[in-house]
Order: structure tokens, then sequence, then C-alpha cells
């Protein structure tokens, strides 16, 4: 047999491969209804695998047909609205009286932006930071009830309990003003908490810059941590609740006076 005959075999081969795949790829779709809503299983809510904060977001491609369908996209965000030099603050587990309200008065003094992801009883606690929040043109995220890091191995109904307990008190704290976001706590997500957020028009936020403020390392290393880790993308997890945030507000101050040193423009995760 020539190379000529066996080329062509191999070529026509590939091509049935590949018109296979096609046909499968698309009636997978079509079983969804949409395809603007199949979705490539995330590596991680966070950072790539095996760096901080990243977590197996569920390997489902396609809608479960027993919860609503998504509105927006399932997928978890990460990058900007804006093009070029960006940068998107996120800060998690307010509202908190003290270190919220520190974290706004930054952010106005240098014209910055943010995305306040916050728990329910905190929301509900402390409706005036909420609607500061988004009086001062920052956004919201429905970040649960419970904090629960472990959502990703609990039922259905529980994940679904939980964000949209959380979303109801958000939404009488706010006033009914939008929630862009959910992130799961630790990034816990599911295919299916993914696609029940997605269905009350909240986007999936993850990050790609996660220096571990919780943890209250230090200033200096907080700082250090963020301006290395910017090049993996422009979504910054940080913390204005659940414990004692003075380190990470004094790293914020100093951030925020880089970013505007460097010509960082304060921007927001994509939403749609």
């Amino acid at each position: 047999m020539s190379n000529d005959t066996n080329n062509t075999r191999g070529s026509n081969g590939r091509r049935v491969g590949t018109l296979r795949r096609a046909v499968v790829t698309a009636a997978a779709l079509a079983l969804t209804g949409t395809a603007a809503f199949a979705v490539l299983a995330e590596r991680g809510a966070g950072q790539p695998a095996g760096a901080a904060g990243g977590k197996t977001a569920g390997a489902s491609t396609t809608i479960d047909p027993a919860l609503p369908a998504p509105t927006v996209d399932m997928a978890i965000v990460r990058e900007s609205e804006d093009d070029g030099k960006s940068v998107n603050l996120t800060l998690d587990d307010g509202p908190d009286p003290r270190w919220t309200q520190k974290a706004l008065e930054l952010l106005k003094r240098y014209k910055a932006k943010a995305v306040f992801c916050l728990t329910g009883p905190n929301a509900a606690a402390h409706p005036d930071l909420v609607r500061r929040i988004v009086a001062e043109g920052h956004r919201l995220c429905d970040h649960s009830v419970s904090h629960d890091v472990a959502m990703d191995k609990k039922p259905v109904s529980y994940q679904e309990k939980e964000i949209l307990d959380a979303k109801r008190m958000i939404d009488e704290a706010s006033g009914g003003e939008r929630i862009w976001y959910y992130r799961a706590p630790g990034g816990a997500f599911t295919a299916q908490s993914r696609q029940i957020a997605a269905a009350h028009g909240m986007r999936n936020l993850g990050w790609n810059v996660d220096p571990g403020d919780f943890r209250q390392p230090g200033a200096d290393t907080i700082v250090r941590t963020v301006k290395d880790q910017l090049s993996a993308g422009p979504t910054v997890l940080l913390h204005d609740g659940g414990g004692n945030r003075a380190q990470t507000m004094e790293a914020l101050e100093r951030l925020l006076l880089w970013f505007v040193e460097e010509r960082y423009v304060f921007s927001f995760p994509k939403a749609g």
C-alpha cells in the first residue's frame, strides 16, 4: 500500500472523527435548549489547579433540567469589563461595621470601585452599609448564608437554600438593588450552584489573586503577594469581614495608591 493511500485514509479517518464529535456536541447542546449556556468544566473557582483557592467547580457541562434555566452565563468569571490594564477589587464576608466602612472610605479617596461579597446575615444586620455600598457605585455579590466552605459536598437543596436565602436577605437590606454576582464560600462551586446563581441573574465570581489576607500574614505580605500574582489576572480577593481586618485595610490603602501610580483602571468582573 502506498504512502499516498495511507495518508488519504488517515485524512478521511480524521474527518470522520471530527464530524462525529461535532454531531455529538451539537446533540448535547440541543438537549440543553440553548448553546449559550453550555459551559466548559471549570478547573477551579479561583486560580488554576494547585494554586491557592482553587476548587472543583462541578464536572457537568450541561444544564440540569430539574433546576431553573440560567439567565446569564453559568461560567465562573474572572475577567474585567474593561480592556487593558485593569483591576477588579473584591471584598468578602461583610458587611462589617468597622472594616467595611474603612474600605468604603479608602475606595472613595482613591476613586476606586469594588465588589462586596456579602453574607446574608451580615447584610440583614447592617442594611445601612449595604445601601451605602450601592450608593457609592460599588456592586453587590451573594456570598451565601452560612459561609459553608464544604457546600460543594452538600445536597443541591442545601446549596439552593444557602444561595437564595442570602439573596433574599441582601435584597431586603438593599431595597431590591441588583445583586451582580454569586461567590461560593472558599470557591466551593458546583455545576448546580452555578446554575442556581445564573438562573437568578448572578454571574459566578472567581478570582485570580489571593494573598491569603484572612490568615493575617501582615500587610507587607498581602501587598507583595497581590503585586506578584496580578500577572495571573485582574480579580483580587480580599476580606472586609470575618475577623480583624486591620492588616487588609493597611494593605488596601497601599495597593490603591500603587494602582493609581501604575495607571490601573478600576473595573468590575464581567457580569453578562
